[in-house]
């Protein structure tokens, strides 16, 4: 049986959000945190007063793994799994499928790309940033 990600109360726009190809982070009224994933509450502070931040959908490479189980509707195994240190937000580390032709590379340069799964699920992947399939960039907005 395969996984599929349940949107739950912090994390539920955030899913909306990328399934209108909208990459963003919650960043923080208070103190200016940036973080991901989705939380009530700001780690550095604990306020609870935050917004949307659009970012760019771009990072680097930190680790991937190879993975041959069935946990993502309509993927088929084996594929490939990259954390991404999202450049905006160097905190923030961000997992997806691979959309490369060949391997990742540690530290290369990377975009999102979207993969809609079905009518309510859509997915972030990772796509080489050179790469035709790379996602063109975001624009600001708030919650």
């Amino acid at each position: 049986m395969a996984y599929r990600p349940e949107p739950d109360r912090d994390s539920r726009e955030w899913w909306e959000r990328i399934a209108r190809h909208e990459f963003a982070v919650q960043r923080c009224d208070t103190c200016g945190t940036t973080r991901f994933p989705a939380r009530a509450f700001c780690p550095a502070c604990r306020t609870e007063a935050w917004h949307w931040q659009e970012v760019e959908p771009e990072g680097r490479v930190e680790s991937w793994i190879v993975n041959h189980q069935a946990f993502v509707p309509g993927v088929r195994e084996p594929f490939v799994v990259v954390m991404v240190r999202l450049a905006a937000v160097p905190g923030c580390l961000v997992y997806g499928n691979w959309h490369g032709e060949r391997p990742p590379e540690p530290g290369e340069r990377v975009r999102a790309s979207y993969d809609r799964i079905d009518e309510t699920l859509t997915l972030v992947n990772w796509t080489p940033a050179g790469s035709p399939d790379a996602h063109p960039p975001q624009r600001e907005s708030s919650r």
